[in-house]
């Protein structure tokens, strides 16, 4: 077994030796809000129409601002809601007390309307104080499961054990209250899709490569999951790698996981995973394993364009492998999901396909 994770230990001590120091500044939510109000109040007394300046979460740079002035008819309920959810998170943290977004939308569901008003609110106001949404004590609902070799306890003092290799254990809604984590895992693999997580529990994935740690967010991830992937990181500072789909919706999530995503692009410093690593299923893989060619999708025009789009983000230019890749993909017109390594053979992906990856080294 020490054999079998001579490539994934050689690459821990690579990234132990580039590891910073890892902190996060605590901000006083409670006085920025009260800044906000001040704010608005000593325009009221100057009898002028207060302004809120939100930046726009629809650009990698987050950096242009929209302006609510907040005596304009036209945006009197987008006011209304926004300074209702000021109210209720400033008294969460006030009282050192938690909510959910759902909790949130039922305290006056006439008002909002929808969960979505309410969601976009939450989301905004974040992006505004410039603080994660943890830090306004609003929680998310979890849809990721985990298993492997972990246990830890939950804000509550709850003893979560992950171990077992048929069961999975939901990712937690409360990450940052998380304490305690045990672990002799040697790695954490995320997967993209629940299908997949369930084929390698059924395989006993997590047995046959023990110590392990495997985590899915089932397909695009919520915030927690992502959470869960980034305190795994920083509490236990082994390898991770992704099994997505080799299909520009797969790479994307990967991407999601690894550098954020355009809407919550402010919050990435706490979310991503900067080290993560692809493991498959690349497309070079393809053409290496010889997949049969009905086990193969063509590429559609989206495909092709979302793939263009990729190419053009920022960050794919200091990933030449990701894009060699991706170039690959484009030339052959053709994608290709998780599933299709059982056209070779019905156990290939855990006894073969992935066993091979970490004993060699065969991730990018």
């Amino acid at each position: 077994m020490t054999e079998q994770f001579c490539e994934v230990g050689k690459l821990r001590a690579e990234l132990l030796q580039n590891l910073g120091a890892v902190g996060e500044t605590v901000t006083n939510v409670l006085t920025l809000i009260e800044k906000v109000m001040q704010k608005i109040i000593h325009s009221l007394a100057k009898k002028e129409a207060p302004v809120l300046e939100l930046n726009t979460r629809s650009s990698w740079s987050n950096t242009s601002v929209c302006c609510l002035q907040l005596l304009n008819l036209g945006i009197f309920l987008l006011t209304a809601l926004f300074l209702k959810v000021l109210e209720m998170i400033y008294k969460l943290v006030q009282t050192d007390s938690y909510a959910t977004k759902r909790d949130m939308y039922y305290n006056d569901p006439q008002l909002f309307v929808t969960q979505r008003n309410l969601d976009l609110i939450v989301d905004d106001i974040s992006c505004m104080l410039r603080v994660p949404r943890r830090s306004l004590h609003v929680l998310a609902t979890s849809k990721g499961f985990i298993s492997g070799d972990l246990c830890y306890l939950e804000a509550d003092g709850t003893r979560v054990e992950c171990s077992s290799s048929s069961t999975t254990v939901p990712v937690s809604s409360n990450v940052s209250g998380i304490t305690n984590i045990v672990s002799s895992a040697k790695f954490v693999l995320v997967v993209e899709k629940d299908a997949t997580f369930q084929r390698l529990l059924d395989d006993e994935f997590c047995t046959r490569l023990h110590p392990c740690i495997i985590i899915t967010g089932k397909g695009v991830p919520d915030v927690n999951s992502r959470l869960m992937v980034r305190k795994l990181w920083e509490t236990l500072h082994i390898p991770v790698f992704a099994l997505v789909d080799a299909d520009p919706h797969g790479i994307e999530i990967m991407c999601i996981y690894k550098y954020g995503s355009v809407s919550m692009a402010f919050e990435a410093p706490s979310l991503t995973i900067p080290c993560i690593l692809w493991m498959g299923l690349l497309p070079s893989d393809i053409e290496r394993l010889e997949v049969p060619q009905d086990a193969l999708i063509p590429l559609t025009k989206n495909d092709e364009s979302k793939l263009i789009g990729l190419r053009k983000r920022p960050y794919i230019s200091c990933q030449p492998t990701w894009e060699r890749e991706m170039d690959i993909m484009l030339k052959c017109k053709q994608k290709a999901e998780i599933q299709c390594l059982a056209s070779i053979a019905p156990h290939f992906l855990t006894r073969v396909y992935l066993p091979n990856k970490l004993h060699y080294g065969g991730w990018i």
